[in-house]
């Protein structure tokens, strides 16, 4: 067969187009919770994606949602929903958003693995501790019984999604805290911090307390019907006091660049197994559908509801 007839031959048959291979950038920031599923994701995404360059900063969900709202990154990680005034500035700037839930966390309070005394704390102990203006400085100051020895503090800073989760679930106001401990958006220098002082205290994220279980210790929380550990089964089925969803938020005009597009895609279809491998929980199934369904559709704004986790 010569080339003419070739030609003739292969034009009498629909020949399916390749996909484009897709190229350009994706740009994350935010939540230093949300950061190791993202991460992961990024990581599988880029593999399979060569052309793709997909950064992932740490900045805080506050600090995210600033650069989010200038139109600075595609998407922000987030360990909170995205607030009235942060929808304020956004509007101002016409950035429109779509919220993605990912995963479900829980935010573990941590103390040095050789504290004896403290095997479980109330949520109006934690509340002395954190508020503003606190007069608990000594272990003693909050049990008679425990030691006269300083409490050293570590948490989030106020750009942070978990220091907003904290503030409103354990002092019960906004940004409500204590100035005088030791804070950073960097889970790391949290971690570091409580592990090197033997009457420590600390608070982060649930998946980077299981990640590093070995250097810390987590604390069960009473909110009245009795100590819950922060384990895994816990967190998952919303027993544990503490637990929340994780988000993404994606710029509306960035949603409709092929490769943020099929990012995001790529992210809810393997969201159940690298938050799982992160140290996270799931949502039910019918909640990364529900995200999709979302996300394919443009629906911007907050969801209806917020997401559950697995049964």
């Amino acid at each position: 067969m010569n080339i003419r007839h070739l030609a003739l031959f292969c034009g009498s048959f629909a020949v399916p187009a390749l996909a484009a291979p897709i190229n350009g950038q994706v740009r994350l920031d935010g939540s230093s919770t949300v950061f190791p599923i993202s991460e992961a994701v990024a990581e599988e995404f880029g593999a399979m994606n060569k052309s793709v360059r997909v950064t992932v900063g740490t900045s805080g969900t506050g600090g995210g949602f600033k650069k989010f709202c200038a139109g600075e990154i595609d998407i922000n990680n987030a360990s909170r929903q995205i607030k009235d005034t942060e929808i304020s500035e956004c509007k101002k700037k016409k950035i429109d958003f779509i919220e993605v839930p990912v995963a479900i966390d829980g935010l573990s309070i941590v103390v040095h693995p050789s504290n004896s005394f403290v095997t479980k704390i109330t949520k109006d102990e934690l509340k002395k501790i954190w508020e503003p203006g606190s007069k608990i400085k000594l272990w003693s100051d909050l049990n008679p019984s425990w030691p006269k020895e300083k409490i050293a503090l570590f948490g989030p800073g106020p750009d942070s999604g978990t220091f907003d989760y904290f503030a409103e679930e354990v002092v019960g106001k906004a940004k409500a805290s204590r100035t005088d401990y030791t804070s950073s958006e960097d889970d790391n220098v949290l971690l570091k911090g409580v592990a090197a002082s033997k009457f420590a205290m600390g608070y982060f994220g649930h998946g980077y307390y299981m990640a590093n279980s070995k250097k810390v210790k987590g604390v069960a929380v009473d909110v009245g019907k009795g100590a819950i550990e922060p384990t895994e089964v816990n967190v998952a089925n919303g027993t544990y006091p503490l637990s929340r969803p994780l988000y993404i938020y994606v710029s509306a005009a960035s949603a409709a660049k092929p490769q943020v597009k099929e990012f995001v895609k790529f992210y809810l279809e393997t969201a159940k197994r690298l938050s799982t491998e992160t140290g996270y929980q799931p949502l039910k199934d019918d909640g990364y559908k529900s995200a999709l369904d979302r996300f394919s559709k443009g629906v911007t704004g907050k969801a209806s509801t917020k997401p559950g986790s697995k049964s």
